[in-house]
């Protein structure tokens, strides 16, 4: 069995992410010790909170290099929603900058959109991608969020969705991925994902 590592730095909604991995037939630890991550066959990154407080708590603990680590060795890393925008550097929501794994920005959500976004939104698929193996174009994924990633590179955009105007949805990069919803709130829909995130541990 498969063994991932949830990284425990404080945010809130780590036990239904962990409850969704074990479901979807992981060996699960929530963790944040730094042996710990580096042993696991992969790791969920969730989120919750600030952008700056959790960088700051990364950096402080030298879990940052820990993830850099992970990542330049083609291992597999999923971040949900903050998780994933820390992939990015530049955060309008702090002047702390993010692990700057991908390419790109994070900015608040402008217009005339209602801010935090919140609720149901489907999915348009842009490339392929693992992490969306069976699931159909169109499916629908729970949001919660007031900031959005713009990533530089056209190719790193696996998903976008419609919220008067297009919102990234899911990234990714090799064995990096990451969603701006929240697949653990997603139904089945987001089951599948975790599911195909553990086939990808394998690979």
């Amino acid at each position: 069995m498969k063994r991932v590592a949830v990284l425990d730095y404080g945010a809130g909604n780590v036990y239904s992410v962990c409850r969704a991995l074990e479901k979807a037939g992981a060996s699960v630890v929530l963790t944040g010790d730094a042996e710990v991550l580096r042993a696991a066959d992969g790791i969920v990154f969730p989120g919750q909170g600030s952008a700056a407080s959790a960088m700051e708590g990364l950096n402080a603990s030298g879990l940052s290099d820990v993830l850099r680590e992970h990542v330049r060795a083609d291992r597999p890393l999923l971040g949900v929603c903050l998780g994933m925008q820390i992939f990015f550097g530049a955060n309008e929501e702090g002047p702390s900058r993010g692990l700057e794994l991908l390419p790109g920005e994070v900015v608040l959500m402008r217009g005339e959109r209602r801010v935090p976004h919140m609720g149901w939104n489907n999915l348009r698929v842009c490339n392929g991608s693992q992490l969306l193996r069976g699931i159909p174009d169109g499916s629908y994924a729970y949001w919660a969020h007031s900031y959005q990633v713009v990533p530089s590179e056209q190719s790193d955009i696996i998903a976008t969705s419609d919220y008067e105007g297009e919102v990234v949805a899911i990234v990714g990069r090799g064995n990096l991925v990451g969603t701006q919803f929240h697949p653990e709130k997603s139904g089945e829909v987001g089951l599948r994902m975790y599911e195909n995130f553990v086939e990808m541990l394998g690979r």
